[in-house]
């Protein structure tokens, strides 16, 4: 039995969103548990589909001791502050302190964490974990399937072992892949040796999607890697709004020679980098999708799905621009429901008011992003909500979301689901939370760019993916880069970045 220490430390860096990811973000929690410490971490994560919580599961069938650190998680946006990253960083570094001795250490991670002070937060509390345990002691981390993986994260963790399908239904079996590999490595399994290699390219998010080729080929070509003397392959496609030095694909592998490594990821990364091509599909405006929808939608027998995707906060959005709701308001779209509209003020408003009231507000555009406005209209309170969410979909499935208060807000055909705290609509729990259901509606616009396909594939007649104006801008090529290493394409086959860089369209 081994003594493990287990802690987390999770965010999703926009480099180019609005909101900065204060301190306060990580401790009020909203799609996933807030900050926990100690003994208040296992029940705060426990049947929830996280890497933490398979970790744990799989830690403990084993017959080891789990030492509970400090775990926080924030929904994507721009930088983590300073104050915020030192403080969370810091109770990590001195709850590890305090649990020696231990045998190994586990970290949760995102790998795309970019810090007011740190491109890589990651890599910097890895490095300061391997401080303090030294070189001989087992350190492994999971990752994200979005991670910005860089030399520093490798140099200071035994494993990185990456999340293999988008949407994300397998984070707690990457926690439980990461808990085997550990396991191994105590018992002397000597996958100590490492490979990491990076793509020349940026891929951007909405083509990532697993359900999609060439990411269905590449997962499946991992999967059949780790064989013999290969114990853990991992492909990561990278978060490509982060502007920084290491954005972009990796892949990491881990063998019992250094032979065997080294050809597991020239194999995978080569596939990758051969298919560059294929990273593409088309994108709709608002006023096309809608019309599109509408069409399609009075021949359909389930709803037409819009990806909002420029708006999405798993990417950094807030979740309240409302270049969609206009088009679907001004196209007198019947029968569509709109997710989710984070408006703390409007969802205040209709409390105020009461179901069956009409209320004329201002709603969305609060965080004033360029390109956008407002929506001024008067709403039916249809229903109302206290935000208290549980998640029933394969990615968010046992997620217990606190997202204040809630309303369904109507206006002429149109249902907007609006929450108080943010959270992307990958789950149909969300509408069904202020009396909307998902299934009967002919339109419906998700503030998501791939996770909502889990639960919403399924029931949809077909998905599109729409661009309004928001903080994540789907074509790389038009984002005002300043700190990539030079010679990356900023989009597949796309332009080359150097010093100087000017936005493309």
């Amino acid at each position: 039995m081994a003594r493990i220490a287990v802690g987390g430390f999770q965010h999703e860096t926009n480099t180019f969103a609005p909101s900065l990811a204060t301190y306060d973000e990580f401790a009020k929690g909203g799609g996933w548990p807030a900050l926990c410490r100690g003994a208040e971490l296992e029940p705060a994560v426990e049947g929830i589909n996280l890497p933490v919580a398979g970790f744990i599961d799989e830690a403990k069938a084993r017959g080891h001791e789990i030492a509970p650190l400090t775990w926080a998680a924030a929904s994507p946006c721009s930088y983590v502050t300073a104050d915020a990253y030192e403080r969370i960083a810091g109770m990590i570094v001195e709850d590890l302190k305090k649990a020696l001795p231990v045998d190994a250490v586990y970290l949760c991670l995102h790998g795309a964490m970019v810090v007011e002070t740190y491109e890589d937060g990651e890599g910097e509390l890895l490095e300061r974990v391997r401080r303090i345990v030294g070189k001989d002691i087992p350190v492994v981390a999971s990752l994200d399937l979005h991670a910005n993986t860089t030399q520093k994260m490798m140099d200071n963790a035994d494993v990185l072992i990456a999340y293999r399908t988008y949407p994300h239904v397998d984070m707690a079996d990457t926690g439980k892949m990461t808990a085997r590999h550990l396991d191994g490595l105590l018992k002397g399994s000597g996958a100590v040796y490492k490979a990491f290699r990076q793509a020349p390219f940026i891929i951007p998010i909405n083509f990532q999607c697993t359900y999609m080729e060439p990411s269905k080929t590449i997962y499946r070509m991992v999967e059949e890697a780790e064989k013999g003397e290969v114990a853990s392959v991992s492909f990561t496609p990278g978060f490509p709004a982060a502007d920084i030095w290491d954005c972009g694909p990796a892949v990491m592998a881990y063998g019992t020679t250094q032979a065997a490594a080294d050809r597991a990821a020239d194999k995978i990364i080569g596939e990758v980098i051969g298919r560059e091509g294929e990273w593409s599909d088309k994108f709709y405006d608002p006023a096309t999708a809608v019309t599109y929808a509408i069409g399609k939608g009075n021949q359909a027998t389930k709803p037409i799905v819009i990806a909002d995707t420029q708006d999405n906060p798993g990417t950094g959005g807030d979740g309240d621009t409302t270049g969609f709701l206009h088009a679907l308001v001004a196209q007198n779209a019947q029968d569509a429901a709109l997710a989710l509209m984070c408006d703390p003020k409007a969802a205040e408003a209709a409390h105020q008011a009461g179901i069956g009231a009409e209320i004329t507000i201002n709603l969305g555009n609060i965080s004033k992003v360029a390109g956008d406005k407002p929506f001024r209209g008067t709403f039916k309170v249809e229903a109302l909500g206290d935000g208290n969410v549980l998640g029933t979909g394969p990615m968010y499935g046992g997620a217990r979301m606190k997202l204040g208060k809630m309303a369904c807000l109507k206006i002429g055909g149109v249902r907007v689901a609006v929450s108080s705290r943010k959270v992307q609509a990958a789950d149909q729990a969300l509408f069904r939370a202020v009396g909307i259901e998902p299934t009967k509606q002919k339109i419906l616009v998700l503030k998501s760019s791939v996770h909502f396909r889990a639960d919403f594939q399924p029931i949809a007649e077909e998905v599109i993916v729409g661009i309004a104006p928001g903080p994540f801008v789907a074509d790389t090529r038009s984002l005002p880069w300043k700190k990539l290493r030079p010679g990356l394409k900023v989009s597949p086959n796309g332009p080359v970045y150097q010093p100087g860089w000017q936005p493309q369209s």
